[in-house]
C-alpha cells in the first residue's frame, strides 16, 4: 500500500497570551491519502488556517508530527522546508495573491521557472492549465483586467502548476459570490482530481464540503 499523502499526529499549537495559554491545535491526527480531496469544516476561529500553515510548512512552534509523502518535514531546516513547499506543495488562498504587474501566464509560469522549469515547458503547462479553467481567451491579461472568479482560477492553475502531490485550499472561494463559488470549486475539483493531485480544503460552507471526498470538523483545535 502506498503512503498517504499526509500524516499528521499529536499535531499542537499553542499561544501564550499575557498570562493565559491558548490551545488552537490539540492533538490533531489526520490523514490524506493520495488522490483524496478532503474538506476541512469548522467555523471561523476553529484553527483551520492554523492547521493548514502548519501543514503548509509556513510557520513553526507546532508540535507533534507531520509526515508528506512519508517524509517526516514538521522539522526540516529552513531551506528544506522551502524546498518540499516548493516541489511537493500548491497553494490557494480566500485572496488570490497574484503578481499585479504580470499576466495570467507568467503568474503560472513563476513557480515552474524557480523550479528549474524551461520557459518552453512552463508557457506549454501554463497555457494547457488556464486554458483547462476556461481562461484561453484571458492568458495575456493582468489580474487588473480579470473579474474575481477568473483571478482565483489563475490561483488554482498557479497552485498545480508544480505538480504538487498535496493542494492545500483555505476558503478559497470565500472571496467570491455564491454562484461565481460554485463554477470556480467545480472547476478547482476537477482539475485536482484529472491532475491526481491529494487536496485539504478548509471551508465553513457545509454545502461546498459536500462535494468533496470526505470531510473532517475541526472544533476548538479537536479533529472529528
Amino acid at each position: 500500500m502506498s503512503e498517504p499523502v499526509l500524516e499528521t499526529r499529536g499535531l499542537e499549537r499553542a499561544f501564550t497570551q499575557g498570562e493565559a495559554t491558548i490551545h488552537v491545535l490539540r492533538g490533531v491526527d489526520l490523514t490524506v491519502e493520495q488522490g483524496e480531496i478532503v474538506a476541512l469544516l469548522g467555523p471561523s476561529g476553529s484553527g483551520k488556517s492554523t492547521l493548514l500553515q502548519a501543514v503548509g510548512l509556513l510557520e513553526g512552534g507546532f508540535g507533534g508530527s507531520i509526515r508528506i509523502a512519508g517524509t517526516e518535514v514538521g522539522k526540516l531546516e529552513s531551506h528544506e522546508r522551502t524546498l518540499t513547499r516548493r516541489d511537493r506543495l500548491g497553494f490557494v488562498y480566500q485572496f488570490h495573491h497574484l503578481l499585479p504587474d504580470f499576466d495570467a501566464v507568467e503568474n503560472v509560469e513563476l513557480p515552474q521557472l524557480i523550479q528549474g522549469a524551461t520557459y518552453a515547458d512552463a508557457r506549454e503547462r501554463s497555457r494547457a492549465l488556464l486554458t483547462a479553467l476556461g481562461l484561453a481567451e484571458r492568458l495575456t491579461h493582468r489580474p487588473s483586467q480579470l473579474s474575481g472568479g477568473e483571478q482565483q482560477r489563475v490561483a488554482v492553475a498557479r497552485a498545480l502548476a508544480n505538480r504538487p502531490a498535496l493542494v492545500l485550499a483555505d476558503e478559497p472561494t470565500g472571496n467570491l459570490d455564491e454562484a461565481t463559488s460554485e463554477v470556480v470549486l467545480a472547476e478547482f475539483l476537477r482539475l485536482v482530481r484529472g491532475e491526481g493531485a491529494a487536496a485539504l480544503i478548509a471551508t465553513h460552507n457545509e454545502r461546498l464540503a459536500a462535494k468533496m471526498d470526505r470531510i473532517v470538523r475541526l472544533h476548538e483545535g479537536v479533529l472529528s
